[in-house]
């Protein structure tokens, strides 16, 4: 669903790289003519302009969508009721309160939907947790969180990027939770977040810049730094333990090179590049199990409410703690809590 850059960059490569397990079996665009030249092109054997025509004429397994983030929710859900099982770009959609409808339109055995978190997926990442849940690395005290990119202001020329309505939000939810997300698979639970943000420079509603100091259910503490008006472009996590430092210095995407540590453990086994291809092995192996993947339910819920309450930190000027943010509080329903700037 969605026949735009990430679709034919992202997906359309992860499936080919599984092509004995999966295949493109249609393409969905409400441009006919960029769906017609996407299928030319990617040599899928049916177009078609609208979702629930697709949805009945061809009873997919599994949905790609990859809209602008205010189409997500809906899409989404009108697929699992469908029965297809959904793989959506990030942000799945633009409040906890969207995210749980979505997840009420799940079934206990499926259909599930996933959220492309691929940073997680590369074997740095995958080793990192391996050791940090065994312990090897002894117990983890400081994390740096760095999301630095550049976005001119042609990037913000589509209508609907850098407004709250059709984005959610701004490079936090949609650049830096990437980051964020592949951080808290390794840290766990964060416990209470402290933060500010503001439009310094695009001339756009939603943020161009957020920090944040984080404190963990472990103890540990972290920073975290989102923004787009960054010219030396940066991907940076690091993590502090009491056994060593380990790294990680990319832009969209990393393998083992881009991993270092102060720690003799450090080895991954095999070296897996993160990305599409790296997430999509593990989704089908979910979906033929019949179990909910990783990056669906409360794991995918876990980054969503953490940027919930970045911005809520931010704009009342208050630290915020996980779980406050229930139905009952306007951040609930919108990133900005319905104030914005």
């Amino acid at each position: 669903m969605g026949a735009g850059a990430v679709a034919a960059h992202g997906h359309v490569p992860a499936v080919r790289a599984h092509r004995t397990r999966v295949e493109l079996v249609a393409v969905v665009d409400v441009d006919e003519a960029r769906a017609a030249a996407f299928a030319a092109e990617h040599g899928v054997p049916a177009v078609h302009t609208g979702l629930a025509g697709m949805l009945a004429a061809e009873r997919p397994d599994l949905v790609f969508v990859c809209t602008p983030p205010h189409l997500h929710a809906d899409q989404v859900v009108e697929c699992l009721r469908a029965g297809a099982w959904v793989w959506c770009e990030k942000p799945l959609c633009r409040s906890l309160a969207e995210y749980d409808t979505i997840q009420a339109a799940e079934g206990a055995g499926g259909p599930h939907v996933a959220v492309v978190y691929q940073q997680r997926f590369g074997s740095g990442a995958e080793h990192l947790r391996e050791l940090t849940a065994a312990g090897a690395l002894g117990r983890p005290l400081v994390g740096l969180c760095q999301t630095t990119w550049y976005r001119d202001g042609a990037y913000y020329a589509a209508p609907y990027r850098g407004r709250w309505e059709t984005e959610g939000g701004g490079t936090t939810v949609l650049h830096g939770i990437h980051q964020i997300d592949l951080m808290l698979s390794v840290l766990g639970d964060w416990a209470e977040v402290r933060a500010m943000a503001g439009r310094l420079e695009r001339p756009i509603e939603t943020e161009d810049v957020s920090m944040a100091a984080v404190r963990f259910d472990n103890g540990a503490m972290a920073s975290v730094v989102n923004s787009v008006l960054s010219p030396r472009e940066e991907s940076y996590l690091r993590f502090d333990f009491t056994g060593g430092t380990v790294e990680l210095r990319h832009l969209y995407g990393y393998r083992n090179e881009n991993w270092t540590s102060t720690s003799p453990l450090w080895s991954p086994p095999r070296d897996v590049p993160s990305g599409h291809e790296a997430q999509l092995g593990p989704l089908l192996d979910a979906f033929e199990r019949g179990e909910p993947p990783a990056a669906s339910g409360a794991d995918g819920r876990r980054a969503m409410e953490f940027v919930t309450a970045l911005y809520a930190s931010a704009l009342t000027g208050r630290p915020v703690r996980r779980g406050e943010i229930d139905p009952g509080n306007p951040f609930y329903h919108r990133l900005d809590g319905g104030v914005g700037w």
